[in-house]
């Protein structure tokens, strides 16, 4: 089958768009038109979308739709699964990193404690009867772990009401869904060093050795999924750079400092919770990340990995979706 694609930058992303060329150009228009209209309402950078207002209003109740009152439900929901370690309240603690400074400096840990105080979504009190919510004082929620993977799994849905049966959504590498069977390359986290193998091929670990050899060859793997959603977190692109050392943006609501994980990837059917999943288990021990996965197991399909600081892979569930499998 033939394709058509175009591309567009929305939520500091090229957001891809591949259908079959039987299908006339306007359909883009509309598919595109509905990522706009999330990032209108619902984007924490957008102004006077519902967050942009609960944020300028912290402390005090803000009217908001049944949409807003929805996602953030399902957020809270998910936090509680992944253990204090996804917090969409986490934005005073990435501003005091440094992320919107041009020279950002390390904290020091009494600032990081003080502020740490603010990051809780336990805080979030959601009003359904009234339709209105609120976060404390000077709390700040931050949409950018989910909001293009809720984008386009809202274009997802709207191409299978018009017929697409083939099809594929690329949001920035990070957030991918496939309508019927698409390949998946899963990137190196850290492109630069040499990947070990097990006698399948399967990468067990990032070592500390240089690679030479062409960028291609040193991919991770490549998955095969079947109307799922694939969501990868790592900090390869994202990063501080403070006294020549590298300071993730992916922030532990725990304690307060990046995570020294390398990379988690993570199949489901929603692209919105596994955006969310895997930023959440960024946060994780290899112990902790097998725990939360078999406790999600059991309210969804879910399948996935993390890399450690280390550089060891840790599996759940993802020998189905390997090529040649």
């Amino acid at each position: 089958m033939m394709y058509k694609v175009q591309v567009r930058f929305l939520f500091h992303s090229d957001i891809k768009i591949k259908i079959p060329e039987i299908y006339d150009d306007s359909i883009f228009d509309k598919l595109f038109g509905i990522l706009e209209n999330v990032d209108e309402k619902y984007n924490s950078y957008s102004e006077n979308s519902y967050i942009d207002k609960i944020n300028k209003n912290s402390g005090h109740f803000v009217k908001v739709n049944d949409e807003t009152i929805e996602i953030l439900s399902k957020i809270i929901h998910l936090s509680k699964i992944i253990g204090g370690e996804y917090d969409i309240t986490i934005m005073p603690l990435i501003r005091l990193w440094g992320f919107y400074k041009q020279n950002p400096i390390l904290p020091s840990l009494d600032k990081i404690k003080k502020v740490k105080r603010l990051v809780d979504y336990k805080k979030i009190i959601i009003d359904k009867k009234k339709k209105r919510i609120k976060i404390e004082k000077n709390q700040e929620i931050i949409t950018g772990s989910f909001i293009k993977a809720y984008a386009i799994e809202k274009i997802v849905e709207e191409m299978k009401k018009i017929g697409i049966k083939d099809a594929i959504v690329n949001a920035g590498g990070s957030s991918i869904i496939a309508i019927d069977e698409w390949g998946i390359i899963a990137e190196n986290p850290e492109e630069e060093k040499e990947i070990l193998r097990n006698s399948d091929g399967m990468p067990v670990r990032i070592t500390k050795y240089g690679y030479n050899g062409k960028n291609e060859d040193n991919d991770l793997f490549e998955i095969k999924i079947k109307n799922k959603s694939f969501s990868t977190s790592n900090q390869k692109n994202t990063y501080l750079l403070i006294n020549n050392e590298k300071y993730g943006h992916i922030i532990s609501p725990k304690t307060g400092f990046p995570s020294q994980n390398k990379q988690v990837g993570i199949i489901t059917k929603s692209a919105f919770f596994g955006d969310i999943i895997s930023t959440g288990m960024y946060n994780q021990t290899p112990e902790k990340f097998y725990e939360i996965m078999g406790k999600l197991s059991e309210e969804m399909e879910i399948s996935g990995f993390l890399i450690n600081k280390a550089g060891k892979i840790f599996y759940f569930n993802m020998e189905e979706y390997f090529c040649g499998k």
